[in-house]
């Protein structure tokens, strides 16, 4: 099957839908067109009318922009039911990282990259934090160009990297040479970046001395921030240093205190919120009252999924639990605050999203002038209708499974409810296979223990 990014980009007239613009110019409109012409948003009004573009009846449809999940490790897509009680997700990940080969890494992305376009996610972040090899990358960016979803590439470390060990990024002139200098290999939907691990995964001169590497050749970098107590991140030392400004992206930061917050604000620093992680793994932290004090200093949020085996990368599930998650308390620093809007957390699933990933100018909001990543999702299901106010539907009520249709840069990878361009079953299988292989190489924490198991009984003897 050819790649995605070969499918005609086309000319269209979304008609008479419910419009969440993203775009606080242009608010939520009732019913409303958008006119995408050449791959780009031409026009959002009431009443477009045009002759040589082709129609989509949006009637009973939602039309917004394309979700962007700012933080997601998709390496691991296949491993999302390795965990069990008792061996949660860094044990899982411990006992696996090292026995995925090249293709289970592109079975394994190419999974994720499905799932988000089916959700509704049209832009990621690819957080790649197990980068075992030069062909391990390669298969990660073969997956991106066979799928036709926008992203940014973030190259890392290999798993478990000492935290002593400087990371030169060896293979990253290759990889920059290879695959991103004529913006044309990865049909120009894809720009790379770099993670580093930051003061919780690397010793902090090791830190430093990796992020002044990347000052120098000018790439986005993201981390890590401290998830539990104690605090290994201290912002406004970074701010001296330079690191912090709209290129330099820190996730989780639950542990984060007032001048972190403070130094953030000041130099436009974006969060990833990953939350459902966050509610998972800061045992020692309150990701509720981080989420609202980020909020109240100032901070720019985006959403994000982390990985599959602590939350699903749905993104109407991620707005929803953060919008419940999103209030004061009484008696607390953060009873000043107010609640998190309808709004608001959509902005958090979109413009903010784009923006933290330097692509605010390009995509996250259906204003004039971007490239046209627009969802439809049907408000006539069952879990949907009736419909009254659009942004608590698409909140409360949405999921991947109400998604009609999804386009990126005007190119439809989804429509009437089917992905296009993507053999499902194909992917399925293959990720099945990768997935057994691994748990059989992991021994007795991931393989079928018993006579009779087929694949679908994990960890022990007892499962069988």
């Amino acid at each position: 099957m050819a790649p995605v990014t070969e499918l005609p980009i086309t000319s269209y007239l979304i008609r008479g839908g419910a419009v969440i613009t993203a775009d606080r110019s242009l608010g939520t409109m009732p019913k409303a067109d958008v006119l995408v012409r050449d791959g780009l948003i031409e026009q959002v009004a009431v009443g477009i009318e045009v002759n040589d573009v082709e129609v989509i009846d949006a009637a009973n449809m939602i039309v917004m922009p394309g979700m962007i999940d700012s933080h997601f490790h998709m390496w691991s897509s296949l491993g999302r039911n390795f965990i069990g009680d008792g061996h949660e997700y860094f044990a899982a990940k411990w006992a696996t990282a090292a026995l995925y080969s090249p293709d289970d890494f592109y079975h394994s992305v190419r999974l994720g990259l499905a799932e988000l376009a089916n959700g509704g996610v049209t832009t990621v972040h690819n957080w790649s934090h197990n980068n075992r090899s030069p062909a391990h990358v390669d298969a990660e960016l073969k997956a991106h160009r066979d799928s036709g979803l926008r992203a940014r590439y973030a190259l890392g470390h290999i798993d478990r990297l000492a935290v002593d060990e400087v990371n030169r990024f060896d293979d990253l002139p290759r990889v920059r040479a290879e695959w991103f200098d004529d913006g044309v290999r990865l049909g120009g939907l894809v720009h790379l970046g770099v993670n580093l691990r930051g003061g919780i995964q690397s010793n902090l001169d090791v830190f430093f001395r990796e992020m002044e590497m990347m000052l120098k050749l000018k790439l986005p970098v993201a981390i890590h921030g401290s998830q539990e107590a104690p605090n290994m991140d201290d912002a406004a030392d970074y701010e001296r240093r330079g690191f912090l400004g709209p290129n330099f992206l820190i996730c989780h930061f639950i542990a984060a205190d007032d001048s972190d917050r403070e130094a953030m604000a000041r130099t436009k620093t974006p969060l990833s919120y990953s939350t459902h992680s966050e509610l998972r793994l800061s045992s020692t932290g309150d990701p509720r009252r981080a989420l609202m004090k980020m909020r109240g200093a100032g901070v720019r949020i985006s959403l994000s999924s982390d990985a599959t085996s602590l939350g699903p990368p749905n993104m109407f599930e991620n707005m929803r639990l953060t919008w419940n998650a999103g209030v004061p308390w009484k008696e607390t620093d953060t009873s000043h605050l107010g609640p998190i809007g309808m709004p608001e957390v959509i902005e958090m699933a979109t413009i903010n999203g784009a923006i933290a990933l330097g692509l605010g100018d390009v995509t996250g909001s259906l204003t004039p002038g971007k490239q046209a990543d627009i969802i439809l999702i049907r408000s006539d299901d069952l879990n949907t209708a009736p419909l009254a106010n659009i942004e608590t539907a698409v909140v409360m009520g949405a999921s991947p499974a109400n998604v009609d249709s999804v386009m990126v840069r005007g190119r439809l990878v989804k429509r009437s409810g089917k992905l296009i361009g993507l053999d499902v079953p194909h992917i399925v299988r293959n990720a099945k296979k990768s997935a057994m292989r691994i748990r059989t190489a992991a021994g007795d924490w991931l393989a079928p223990q018993c006579a009779g198991c087929d694949g679908n009984a994990v960890f022990r003897a007892s499962a069988c």
